[in-house]
């Protein structure tokens, strides 16, 4: 794989000695490792473990120089063929995350800090993936940057063992003892405690040395200032020793008697804590933020209040004083070091990341009305599924009255319900699912419904990729499009245009449904309600459409003909359908008198009508969604075709008795209409004598 990591700069700290030790491990294993910083002291080391180094000014704060590293930054991941971008910083996170967009890179980040809440840290969450090195980072960017829970990745950092060499408390002088802070100098690691802590130390254990091992950032000189001049008040002067930044910290960690971590705010983990550690040094630190992952009071560690030289004198007194205390804390915490901390650990954690963001894809298929285009959607599902097998993601958001179409489909894993009669009506709930899109970090968006609402909410999603039709239905809003064909295509090939861009072929038509074995049972208790006979053969006439498609309705007269007719064979007729109309329902009662069908208008979920289904011998349906449910149950159908054109609608001719008249007016796609000429020409005898063709067909087969 070839990996790009970018952060400030390379010179000594926990940030930059985790990119580089994580590099060394990736060019160890046949990686390709990039850094990306503005340079420093650990470039030559990078390069020499055969690590690449590209420097770009990706430290500044100035819109001007991030938009010129952008550039820079996408010329380099195109040059590297780079598969992964990690960001460790806000600013060059910026940097890389729109050089990602442009380059349809994965975007990774990891939280070294505990972020305050504003708009230019936003971006650390806005990661396909976000690395967090402890659980109150973690539940912080959860809580506090709506980051979703299945996007969070904790890999607590590490430490290189071989670096720093185990030597125990009792091998150490107990005559001098040195006690350490290891930082940066910034009023956020808590150096004026300290100090003060040290002058009452140094008041009970003269014997004391301090090393304040750190440099002050160019903007916090006079703090250190202020801390020189606090040693000086405090009579500490021969104690306390400034060393400055140190690139030799396993040797001085070699000689330190005990290590002092004195963070006032949430520490995002404490990297230093394990270097210490892994060197035998017993350590006092406050319970901050991630250092409570690393450490369990009095067993390998002792943890203090913060901003409490109280306390923490009577700590490092206790650990100095107690050589018991002081070797099995620094024992234990060797154990733990070497099962939790160790640098292959981490380093292979983060390459499972990169591996599952780079071969695992995140898929977010648009399907959301209607009813019968929906369930014509299935091979294409199931296709997609095909070509992005497991860890992919597969998601699908479908309106509210479909959701239940596909909640047993074992082609996709998740599904998103969207309401768009009420709870996700208008602009403001549109741009509401759109803001829930974006925190999945959708890789592609496939658009199977091509109309405005969902190519806006393509756009939304802030997905890299996304596939629709060229429809000037706000298609611009798609950057993957397919321009309508002239021919008349059927449903499935229509839709397969678009997934042809994505590699993907029509090979199986076949549609599926996954009602429960519940569904299945309440079907068949309805049907021993209604005294059928298993032996006597039946018929299902759906009787209604949607109250949108008036057009395609078969008179209601004619059902109850086509009813009493087939009761004169033998037959048993259940009518489908929504729920009627009061005064339809009287008529039809009316009508069928004699033959007196099962009535199971609006009486079934979509499911169980599919199971209803499925107990017919054959199924009679204008083009609504259950002449789809029988042909993807297997069931013979009788189509009756008006307003619509059937090449486009009809998924197969198998098992089909086809009608349509094609008058001139057809088809109009009209869903209203004076005369409904078209469908009132389909008679009722000539319906008839199909089912009946279809029955001794199926008749003959079971033979």
């Amino acid at each position: 794989m070839n990996i790009l990591q970018i952060l400030p700069e390379l010179n000594y700290g926990g940030v930059e000695t985790g990119t580089v030790d994580l590099a060394k491990y990736l060019t160890a294993h046949n990686h390709k490792a990039v850094v990306v910083s503005k340079g420093g002291a650990l470039v030559e080391i990078l390069k020499a473990s055969g690590g690449i180094h590209y420097a770009l000014e990706v430290h500044k704060k100035s819109l001007f120089s991030m938009y010129r590293c952008i550039a820079a930054l996408a010329r380099i991941i195109r040059d590297e063929d780079i598969q992964i971008v990690h960001a460790r910083s806000r600013v060059p996170a910026w940097i890389a995350y729109a050089a990602c967009r442009i380059t349809e890179t994965p975007f990774i980040t990891t939280c070294h800090g505990y972020y305050s809440r504003h708009l230019f840290t936003q971006v650390m969450g806005w990661g396909d993936c976000v690395i967090v090195p402890s659980q109150v980072i973690g539940r912080h960017m959860i809580d506090d940057f709506q980051v979703p829970v299945e996007r969070i990745r904790l890999i607590p950092r590490s430490v290189d063992i071989q670096q720093f060499t185990f030597n125990p408390p009792e091998k150490k002088s107990h005559t001098e003892f040195i006690i350490a802070i290891i930082a940066r100098i910034t009023p956020l690691k808590g150096h004026r405690y300290f100090i003060e802590a040290i002058q009452k130390v140094y008041r009970t254990l003269p014997t004391i040395k301090v090393w304040v091992v750190g440099s002050a950032p160019k903007n916090k000189m006079h703090y250190k200032e202020d801390l020189e001049l606090l040693t000086k008040r405090l009579g500490l002067s021969q104690v306390v020793e400034f060393l400055g930044a140190r690139r030799d910290i396993p040797e001085i960690l070699s000689k330190v008697n005990l290590m002092v971590m004195a963070t006032t705010v949430h520490e995002a983990f404490g990297r230093v804590i394990l270097e210490a550690q892994a060197s035998g040094v017993p350590v006092v630190a406050t319970k901050v933020g991630g250092v409570v992952d690393i450490i369990e009071d009095g067993v390998n560690g002792v943890l203090v209040p913060p901003g409490d030289p109280e306390g923490m004198a009577e700590a490092i007194l206790k650990v100095l004083k107690d050589n018991a205390l002081s070797a099995a804390l620094a024992q234990n915490a060797r154990v733990k070091i070497l099962s939790q901390f160790p640098l292959e650990k981490m380093a292979e954690k983060t390459l499972e990341v990169y591996r599952e963001r780079c071969f695992a894809k995140r898929i977010l298929i648009l399907k959301f009305s209607a009813l019968g285009d929906m369930i014509l959607s299935i091979p294409a599902l199931k296709a997609i599924r095909k070509k992005f097998p497991p860890p992919s993601v597969i998601t699908c958001l479908v309106g509210k009255d479909l959701a239940p179409v596909l909640h047993n489909c074992p082609y996709i894993d998740t599904l998103i319900v969207y309401d768009f009669k009420q709870r996700d009506k208008g602009i403001l709930g549109l741009l509401r699912v759109g803001k829930e899109l974006r925190k999945k970090a959708f890789d592609m968006v496939i658009d199977l419904q091509n109309n405005r609402k969902s190519h806006s909410m393509s756009a939304l999603s802030c997905a890299p990729r996304r596939y629709g039709y060229a429809n000037k239905k706000l298609s611009f809003l798609l950057n993957n499009t397919v321009k309508e064909n002239e021919l008349i295509l059927g449903p499935l090939e229509h839709q397969f245009r678009i997934l042809n861009m994505l590699g993907i072929e029509l090979k199986d038509k076949k549609i599926e449904l996954w009602p429960s074995k519940e569904d299945s049972h309440s079907v068949a208790l309805f049907l021993e309600s209604e005294w059928v006979n298993k032996a006597q053969p039946l018929v299902g006439i759906h009787c209604g459409s949607s109250k949108l498609w008036v057009t395609k309705r078969w008179p209601l007269e004619y059902i109850a003909r086509l009813s009493e007719n087939l009761a004169l064979h033998d037959i048993r007729v259940v009518i489908t359908g929504n729920q009627v109309d009061p005064g339809e329902l009287r008529v039809l009662k009316s009508l069928t008198a004699r033959s007196r069908p099962i009535i199971a208008c609006g009486k079934t979920t979509i499911n169980q009508l599919a199971c209803l289904i499925k107990h017919c011998s054959v199924f009679v349906a204008a083009d609504t969604a259950p002449l789809h449910i029988a042909c993807g149950m297997g069931v013979p159908v009788v189509a009756l075709f008006g307003p619509t054109d059937p090449k486009r609608h009809i998924l197969s001719q198998e098992k089909v008795s086809l009608f349509y008249k094609g008058l001139s007016c057809q088809p109009c796609y009209k869903s209203q209409c004076n005369s409904t000429e078209c469908m009132k020409q389909i008679s009722v005898e000539e319906v008839e004598e199909a089912v009946m063709g279809l029955l001794n067909t199926r008749d003959l087969t079971k033979v």
